[in-house]
């Protein structure tokens, strides 16, 4: 498999979970269960990315890298790619964005998504697995993708795509997508090509950030992983089942 680093971007800031990334879970800071799922994968080093003296600081402590950003970025994938620059990586250079709020996240899981880049026609992967439940499959806040058939993505949407015409089409619909799940590798050049990109029309209109990829052409591969991801923590609730997930 090719080498892979792993970059953790980390905000404070957050609108419905004010300082989240540093939030106890089980007597550890959030970030640092997610800093310990990217140390235990194959990745050969593992950055968190901060434009925040509180997350750094907290970061050293439990004995991370940490790579100091501006904070004029919108995005986690814009704050990657000041990492890339700030340590010159070159364009060959395979990168997995772990989110900061994925505590869940079983790092053979990043394995697998770096490994899908060994296809030298793909740009961009990620992961997906079936949803659980139809109130998961309506949920605005689960993001759906639908895939051809060589499981790249055709579209991703916070609505229930592909749309049921009719009552017996229903269930039909809802195996069709795939729940997609918050992490993403690419190769440095790829990542300085969509950051550069103005926003997409679909970006805007869905707030999802893979569509300009897509609007760019960017094959995205979606593979599908033996085990899902524990909860990403966005909301308070989000929290509490977490922590009764990694309860054990």
């Amino acid at each position: 498999m090719t080498e892979f680093v792993v970059v953790i971007p980390a905000r404070f800031a957050s609108t419905r979970l004010p300082g989240k990334a540093l939030l106890d879970i089980h007597g550890k800071p959030m970030l640092q269960h997610v800093w310990e799922r990217g140390t235990e994968s194959g990745a050969s080093e593992v950055i968190i990315a901060t434009d925040d003296e509180r997350i750094a600081d907290a970061a050293e402590s439990f004995g991370a890298t940490v790579c100091m950003t501006g904070d004029q970025h919108r995005s986690g994938s814009e704050r990657i790619a000041e990492v890339a620059d700030l340590l010159d990586w070159p364009d060959d250079r395979v990168v997995v964005n772990l989110q900061g709020d994925e505590p869940g996240m079983p790092a053979s899981l990043l394995d697998q998504c770096a490994a899908l880049l060994d296809d030298t026609a793909v740009d961009i992967a990620t992961l997906a697995s079936p949803f659980l439940a139809r109130e998961d499959f309506e949920n605005p806040n689960c993001v759906k993708v639908i895939c051809d058939v060589r499981g790249h993505a055709i579209y991703f949407s916070r609505a229930a795509i592909p749309y049921p015409r009719d009552t017996g089409s229903k269930e039909r619909a809802a195996g069709a997508a795939l729940h997609h799940h918050g992490i993403y590798a690419y190769r440095c050049g790829v990542l300085r090509e969509l950051v550069a990109a103005a926003p997409s029309d679909l970006e805007v209109c869905e707030q999802l950030e893979q569509l300009r990829a897509l609007s760019l052409g960017m094959t995205i591969a979606v593979g599908v992983p033996p085990v899902r991801p524990g909860t990403g923590i966005d909301t308070p609730d989000d929290l509490e089942r977490a922590q009764r997930e990694m309860a054990g």
